[in-house]
């Protein structure tokens, strides 16, 4: 088959490889209908994960048709259609029972396009496919249903219901990015009084005011503003940037809450000498994808408008156009990329 493979910090490319097979019992093998483009698959492109070692096919999220399962898989077959989550959940351990896949103990977590071989590629191995696959319904178009791999229960988990988004809030989301966008989406679903969102790139702000936003616009007044003022009920950080993080100290209000959703590859400053006073509450987190059924069941009701969230779409061997123009997005618009099969 072919797949996107990692070689190393900056190189990567579309290459032959080995077709995946079944390597226990409850691994199934699915075929790649959709897949994205990460802002972590960007960090992992510079080096910013070295546990990601060369040779490994990269990607974690991903919407196919299941082509073949181990015996201990029961709940799929060939022929059912899946969302592959971008998180692998053993469904047995303490966390898992505790619906906390993402710090699966027994092998699984984000292993996906990091530990093992990911999703950029024609078929995919799927561990624990009983617990780490929703099925994808006929009528829901293939670019909505990836979103729902990682985007939207990244965006609902770690930022809107980490956060605590209430209705009445001021809300304030820095970076307009694909992550911080999503989680415009979901938090409308409760009824904030105002929704802010803040970035550099005039692109993103755009993107922003097409989802709906109350604001956009760039560090300045606005948040000067909050700071001086009664200061935002939540911020949400999805930028990733070290500045972003800041930013978000200075907009919050005292007892308010940090929701980190971004992917950060640089150390962010803690600054407690001027923050101890306030009563924050800062939460980050890996993405659990719990929510993923909830989430379908309401983008099937149309109450999640989804579609300006995906701004390019690309045949799975055009890969690496695809990296390159999600990459510029601050100057392209691009939000999130989905690659099909052609």
């Amino acid at each position: 088959m072919r797949a996107l493979v990692y070689h190393g910090s900056a190189r990567t490319s579309w290459d032959t490889v080995p077709d995946p097979a079944i390597e226990e019992a409850t691994d199934a093998i699915v075929r790649v209908d959709a897949t994205t483009v990460c802002g972590s698959d960007l960090h992992i492109r510079r080096g910013d994960f070295p546990e990601v070692k060369p040779g490994t096919v990269l990607g974690h999220e991903a919407v196919g048709e299941v082509v073949e399962t181990g015996g201990e898989v029961h709940h799929l077959r060939p022929g059912d259609q899946v969302i592959v989550s971008s998180v692998s959940a053993c469904g047995h351990c303490a966390e898992c029972r505790d619906a906390r896949y993402g710090q699966c103990r027994e092998g699984g977590g984000w292993v996906l396009g990091s530990l093992i071989n990911g999703t950029q590629a024609e078929f995919v191995r799927v561990p624990f496919a009983d617990h780490s696959t929703t099925r994808r319904p006929s009528d829901l178009p293939l670019d909505d249903a990836v979103l729902l791999a990682e985007l939207l229960p990244t965006a609902y988990e770690v930022g809107v219901r980490n956060g605590h988004v209430r209705p009445g809030d001021t809300l304030v989301v820095v970076g307009a990015g694909p992550v911080g966008l999503a989680a415009v989406v979901v938090a409308r679903l409760y009824s904030p009084r105002r929704i802010i969102v803040v970035d550099l790139a005039h692109a993103r702000l755009e993107a922003a005011a097409r989802v709906g936003v109350d604001a956009a616009e760039s560090p300045g007044k606005m948040i000067a503003d909050l700071s001086e003022g009664p200061g935002a009920d939540v911020v949400i950080e999805a930028s990733g940037d070290p500045d972003g993080f800041v930013l978000c100290t200075r907009a919050v209000r005292n007892g308010g809450h940090i929701a980190s959703i971004g992917t950060h590859g640089r150390p962010a400053a803690l600054h407690l000498e001027s923050l101890w006073r306030k009563n924050l509450t800062i939460s980050t987190g890996q993405v659990d994808t719990s929510s993923a059924p909830w989430l379908l069941e309401l983008m099937s009701h149309g109450c999640l408008p989804v579609s300006p969230l995906v701004t390019d779409t690309f045949g799975l061997d055009r890969m690496e156009d695809a990296y390159e123009v999600f990459a510029r997005g601050t100057t392209t618009g691009a939000l999130k990329v989905v690659l099909h099969r052609e």
